[in-house]
């Protein structure tokens, strides 16, 4: 299909997540992939339009293999120009070419695509006297019935009889198969997903008693954690096991034996974000927050928020990755 406007994409599939784990697993692999493709019969200084690309804001890649009788030119050009140059068609030999290759009879076509719509020219290299036919584009053949369908609207061309379904008369044929490719996940190609949740997002007013929010499991491991503070004195703030923090309270005297041998801590901090990371065997976790000195509480507020990173979707596939 002449001109066909399909969103093609580029470049590495992504995980739409802010967060991913750190647990080894098996990477998902990329691969060239056959997509569309076409065959085209072209006279001598014949074009043809292939697929219009649309890549990201930041441009891609694309393959193509081509393969005619006769040597062709390949290259690419913006829709925009096309577009004119259907309508004045002496504007084709002014057309602005993109990642030209010439003489090709049979390639691995490969161009990296500008952020703009651009169009896949093919272009029979042979001279023509008649002008007519330079003006001209190919036909794309219909596999379906074996019958040429005649393509160039708003340009002129040779044909048999009226309209632009007519059979088209080659003078010279050259036929050219076009075989089109797509980037696509080819193994391991489903990953569980992740993201960032709320676990504390909280200001309140300064006290001496310790705070304790618990309520966070690690569902896999390497799972983060990202605590801020924001507060006008010294804090301790600290993730220590949940059956820990919730006998703090009553037993103030574990308090720093808790802390001795913990890694996800800070001393003395007002104003800081930081992560920490825990695996299962870890269990459930509090986070716990207190002033340093808690002779002197200012009458002001504090605030603390912490998120930690989860698995959202095909999370059966953790058991298989550890």
């Amino acid at each position: 299909m002449r001109n066909t406007k399909i969103p093609f994409s580029f470049g590495f599939l992504l995980i739409c997540a802010f967060a991913g784990p750190s647990f080894a697993q098996q990477q998902r692999v990329f691969n060239w992939l056959p997509g569309n493709d076409e065959s085209v019969r072209l006279d001598p200084a014949n074009y043809h339009a292939g697929l219009t690309y649309h890549t990201n804001p930041n441009g891609g890649d694309i393959q193509v293999d081509i393969k005619s009788d006769q040597p062709v030119t390949v290259f690419l050009t913006s829709a925009e120009d096309w577009d004119v140059a259907l309508q004045h068609p002496e504007a084709l030999r002014d057309l602005k070419q993109v990642c030209p290759r010439e003489h090709v009879v049979e390639v691995r076509y490969a161009c990296f695509v500008p952020p703009v719509p651009m169009i896949l020219i093919v272009r029979d290299e042979r001279n023509s006297p008649d002008q007519a036919v330079f003006a001209g584009l190919g036909a794309v053949l219909d596999p379906r019935n074996k019958t040429d369908r005649a393509v160039g609207e708003g340009i002129a061309a040779i044909f048999t009889g009226p309209g632009s379904s007519a059979t088209r008369r080659f003078k010279a044929p050259n036929d050219v198969h076009i075989q089109y490719f797509h980037w696509a996940c080819v193994e391991n190609c489903i990953q569980p997903e992740f993201q960032w949740a709320w676990q504390v997002k909280e200001k309140y007013q300064l006290t001496s008693f310790l705070k304790v929010y618990g309520g966070f499991t690690p569902d896999h491991d390497g799972a983060q954690v990202n605590i801020k503070i924001k507060a006008p004195v010294p804090m301790v703030v600290a993730m220590v096991p949940s059956d820990i923090a919730n006998q703090l309270h009553a037993k103030p005297e574990m308090f720093e034996p808790a802390l001795e041998k913990n890694a996800c801590q800070q001393r003395g901090v007002q104003s800081l974000q930081f992560e920490c990371k825990f695996n299962l065997a870890d269990g459930p976790q509090s986070l716990i927050v207190v002033p340093e000195d808690t002779a002197n509480i200012p009458h002001k507020k504090a605030e603390i928020e912490m998120q930690f990173v989860k698995c959202i979707a095909n999370c059966d596939l953790l058991q298989t990755k550890r």
